[in-house]
């Protein structure tokens, strides 16, 4: 087992797009039955986990997303409410991420820059989202999940225009740290 830090790359929200999904959770506690719900400061998508990284392999990789400020800033929309597992009992409850071909390559990139460093590939097809709540409980459920999926639909803007490295701390609330960040051309 490593003793280095996890770290992952991902996009940060904005403050207002924290309020506003944290204003979600709020809510959705009180529907749903789930024993983790991220604290609204570490709500993000994800680009790429990066695991345990020895400081050497950070640096690296540090070094080499540099490259990522080259490409230029976009707009994608989040909203909307899915889930990953068993659809009676999902694993995560998320919100939605449009898949938009701005974000395709910046997640592209980010892979291939993290490839050059040495982290493997992932081989799961790339299904941005963002975190509300995971580790379904057993407890009471007062609505169900296809009427949840109707509520909360709405849609936001965000703008991309960085990218960033956290590094994880698990007994810590809000549990992750920005180590580095890149900003995307104009």
């Amino acid at each position: 087992m490593s003793t280095f830090p996890h770290y992952f790359i991902a996009i940060p929200l904005n403050h207002s797009l924290k309020d506003y999904f944290s204003h979600w959770q709020d809510s959705l506690k009180e529907q749903l039955s789930y024993k983790v719900w991220p604290d609204k400061q570490d709500l993000h998508i994800t680009l790429k986990f990066l695991g345990p990284v020895a400081p050497e392999a950070l640096k690296d990789v540090t070094n080499e997303l540099k490259s990522i400020e080259q490409l230029k800033s976009f707009e994608t929309k989040v909203g909307t409410i899915g889930t990953f597992g068993n659809p009676l009992k999902p694993r995560v409850l998320w919100a939605g991420v449009e898949k938009t071909n701005d974000l395709v390559l910046l997640q592209n990139q980010v892979e291939e820059y993290a490839g050059k460093v040495g982290f493997a590939k992932e081989n799961r097809e790339y299904r941005p989202h963002i975190t509300l709540a995971k580790k379904w409980s057993e407890g009471s459920v007062n609505h169900s999940l296809a009427d949840i999926k109707t509520s909360y639909n709405e849609k936001q803007k965000l703008s991309v225009d960085e990218v960033v490295i956290y590094q994880i701390f698990p007994s810590r609330s809000p549990k992750y740290e920005v180590v580095e960040t890149y900003y995307l051309g104009k």
